[in-house]
């Protein structure tokens, strides 16, 4: 059995590559190859969350097991809110192939999934960025976007502006693109092509109306109280994606609330990421639409990049 810690994983990552075999999985979740129940979520020590997430693929021949924690008071202690495991099984034997730090896996899976859906409906003349939020999920999600898309410019906002100065300082130096800080989510977004949030807010991040053209990635809600994004941005949104629209339906207040306050219907949902991958359904189609994907990950493309990892140490 291998383990696999953050480093390794570091060492081995090529964001381009994770980005293509992020694709064939939702691909394969939307064509219904795939079993991947919803989420259970365990509450525990107030705000804490225990989240189990098994998942197998016949067709890519590959089971395996996700276990999270989620605690949002952990930075005060000098420690990440997100940690777990990834659990790799031999699709013949059940044998244990790779245990990996679940942590920096999802890190690098969240962004990789943003970075399938700025690929397909974000502009491909999109240069500017606006990043909400200065958590390690950040980070992955930055790789993802500029994996996929020439940006040259970098708008960073975050509830403490320390941390968003962290953020861009680490930023430009591995990246060479122009950075700035604001205190004022609504004024980081201005002039940005693509936004993306990545909080722990319970309220939304920002009151503005999203201006034509832009393409919003949200991954930050993934609790049915927790609304990251104004329920505005559903209504102006020309096309709405998700991974999964049962699980989006279900698990985040991004979509649930708004529901409840009868703006949105899951008619509403343009379509599945995966379906977007396959051709079955369009991304983008017109400069001026403002296209909005809504994140809350999925297990089966947790394996996916669990498998990558672990063939690629094998190598």
């Amino acid at each position: 059995m291998l383990y696999l810690t953050e480093n390794d994983q570091q060492q081995l990552l090529n964001m381009r590559e994770v980005i293509d075999e992020v694709a064939e999985s939702l691909k394969a979740f939307s064509e219904g190859k795939t079993e991947t129940p919803l989420r259970y979520s365990i509450p525990f020590n107030e705000d804490n969350r225990y989240l189990v997430m098994p998942a197998l693929s016949d067709a890519l021949k590959i089971v395996g097991l996700k276990t999270v924690t989620f605690a949002p008071k952990n930075p005060e202690k000098g420690k990440s809110t997100i940690s777990g495991s990834v659990i790799l099984s031999d699709y013949e034997t059940g044998e244990t192939l790779s245990v990996l730090d679940g942590g920096y896996l999802t890190k690098i899976r969240t962004g990789a999934i943003s970075g399938v859906a700025t690929k397909y409906l974000s502009r491909e003349d999109a240069s500017a960025l606006c990043v909400i939020g200065a958590g390690e999920q950040a980070e992955g999600l930055i790789a993802a976007v500029l994996a996929v898309r020439k940006i040259n410019t970098i708008h960073f906002a975050s509830r403490t502006t320390e941390k968003a100065e962290r953020l861009a300082k680490q930023t430009k130096d591995l990246y060479d693109v122009n950075v700035e800080v604001f205190e004022d989510a609504n004024q980081a977004i201005e002039g940005t092509d693509i936004v993306v949030t990545a909080t722990n807010s319970s309220t939304p991040v920002f009151d503005r109306t999203l201006d034509p053209g832009v393409h919003l990635n949200a991954v930050g809600s993934f609790k049915p109280d927790m609304q990251e994004l104004p329920t505005e941005s559903m209504m102006v949104a020309n096309k709405i994606v998700v991974e999964s629209t049962e699980a989006a339906m279900e698990e985040t207040g991004d979509l649930k609330i708004p529901e409840q306050e009868g703006v949105l219907t899951q008619d509403m949902l343009h379509a599945e990421l995966g379906d977007i991958v396959a051709g079955r359904k369009q991304g983008r189609t017109d400069e001026k639409e403002v296209t909005l994907f809504k994140s809350v990950g999925l297990a089966i493309v947790d394996i996916v990049v669990a498998n990558y990892f672990y063939k690629k140490a094998q190598k």
